[in-house]
C-alpha cells in the first residue's frame, strides 16, 4: 500500500501481486476489506505461505516504530491460552452454530480489522511525522527571520553611520 512501500520492496526483489496508491487521502474500512480479501485469497490458494503486515506504529508525535506482524497463519500463541478453539481451560464448550462456522465468520473479520488497524496506525504516524517536520520548519524560519533582521539592522546602522561621517567631514 502506497508508493514508498511498493518502491522499497521492489528494489529488494519482491514481486507485487497487488498495489494500492493514494488511499490515505480517503481511508476507509472498505480499503482494508479489499486488501484483507486479497491477502486471504493468496494464503488460502497457496500462492503465499504466510502474510505479514509491515507498518509504522504510532507511539507518540516524536516516536514511530516499524512493526512486522504475522497476519496469517495465526500463531497459536496469539490464541487465548495458546490452545485450540473449544478446549480452553480444560473444559469443552458447546457452540451454536458449531465452532467451525463461527471460526469461518470471525477469521475474515479479524484479518480485516487487523489490516485496518495497521492502515490507521500508519496514517497517524505519517501525520505525526508531518506535524513534527512542519514544527521544525516553523522554528527554523523564525530563527532565520531573527538573524536576517539583525543583519539588516547592522547594514542600516552602518549606512547611517557612513552618511553621518560624510556630513561631519564635509
Amino acid at each position: 500500500v502506497g508508493r514508498k512501500g511498493r518502491e522499497y520492496f521492489s528494489r529488494r526483489g519482491f514481486s507485487t501481486e497487488f498495489e494500492q496508491i493514494g488511499i490515505f487521502q480517503k481511508l476507509s474500512f472498505a480499503n482494508a476489506q479489499t486488501i484483507a480479501t486479497l491477502a486471504m485469497d493468496a494464503f488460502t490458494s497457496g500462492r503465499a505461505d504466510k502474510v505479514l503486515l509491515v507498518y509504522n506504529e504510532f507511539k507518540s508525535v516524536i516516536s514511530q516504530k516499524v512493526v512486522v506482524d504475522q497476519l496469517l497463519p495465526i500463531a497459536r500463541a496469539d490464541l487465548p491460552g495458546g490452545s485450540a478453539l473449544g478446549s480452553e481451560a480444560g473444559g469443552d464448550y458447546l457452540y451454536e452454530p458449531n465452532a467451525q462456522e463461527i471460526f469461518n465468520q470471525l477469521l475474515p473479520r479479524y484479518v480485516e480489522v487487523q489490516v485496518y488497524r495497521a492502515l490507521i496506525d500508519s496514517n497517524a504516524a505519517f501525520y505525526a511525522a508531518q506535524m513534527t517536520a512542519m514544527d521544525n520548519a516553523t522554528r527554523n524560519s523564525a530563527e532565520m527571520i531573527g538573524s536576517l533582521t539583525l543583519y539588516m539592522n547592522k547594514v542600516r546602522h552602518a549606512a547611517i553611520t557612513r552618511e553621518i561621517i560624510e556630513v561631519v567631514s564635509g
